[in-house]
This record gives structure tokens, sequence and C-alpha cells, in this order.
């Protein structure tokens, strides 16, 4: 495996997701998700999120596609991304059963300090 940072796309053609295996960040270079060796992609809480195409895009059914939480890794480093980023392939249109995760439900992948499910201050 490599440690390369792999730009994720939108369906625009956005990289607002990074990839270096298994951890995704974000374009400030937190962590946000990880990746297993199955394609499937959890929030940095363990929820499921949906799965890694090969355009790379992370998209999820609009409906019934949960899977069982998991143990996330232990959390990595702050990721430094490069202000150069590679141009994305043509993506194939998205069937309607599909939704893109980033595009269209990007707050599914979230900080650890951040999102719908993090844990209660007191």
């Amino acid at each position: 495996m490599t440690n390369s940072i792999i730009p994720v796309y939108s369906s625009r053609g956005d990289a607002d997701v990074f990839l270096v295996y298994p951890y995704l960040y974000n374009r400030g270079g937190e962590w946000i998700g990880f990746v297993t060796p199955q394609r499937d992609v959890f929030s940095v809480l363990g929820y499921y999120v949906g799965f890694l195409t090969s355009d790379p895009r992370i998209i999820r059914k609009r409906s019934g596609d949960d899977k069982a939480r998991t143990k996330p890794p232990h959390a990595p480093p702050h990721l430094r991304i490069s202000a150069t980023i590679p141009l994305p392939k043509m993506m194939s249109d998205l069937s309607h059963e599909h939704i893109d995760v980033v595009q269209d439900e990007p707050d599914r992948l979230h900080t650890l300090d951040a999102g719908e499910f993090r844990l209660d201050m007191d």
C-alpha cells in the first residue's frame, strides 16, 4: 500500500476529500473518516457512510444501505494538502438509486469535534 494522497471527487468534479489509505481527510487536512479493504467508507465515529468507487467518489444508496457501526482506527496526524490537485477523470452519471455523499450529504463526513452523533460535552 502506498501513502500517496488520492483526491476523492464529487460528481461536479470538486476534490473536497482526500484519501491516504485508510484515512479520509477534508480540505483542511482534518480526519473525517476511513475506508475498509472492501472499499466501505465510515465516519470518524464508525458510522457507515457509503462506498468508494473507482472514479474515485463516495456514493451510497438512497435507502436501505446502512451497515453496522464499526470501531474506527486510531486518529491519524493532521495532513498537509497540496495546493495543486489533478483534474478529475470523466465520471459516469449516477443512477437514481445512488447519491454522491461528498456533494449531497457532506455532513456524513465530519471531524471528531463536529457531527450529529458526537458525544455531548458535560
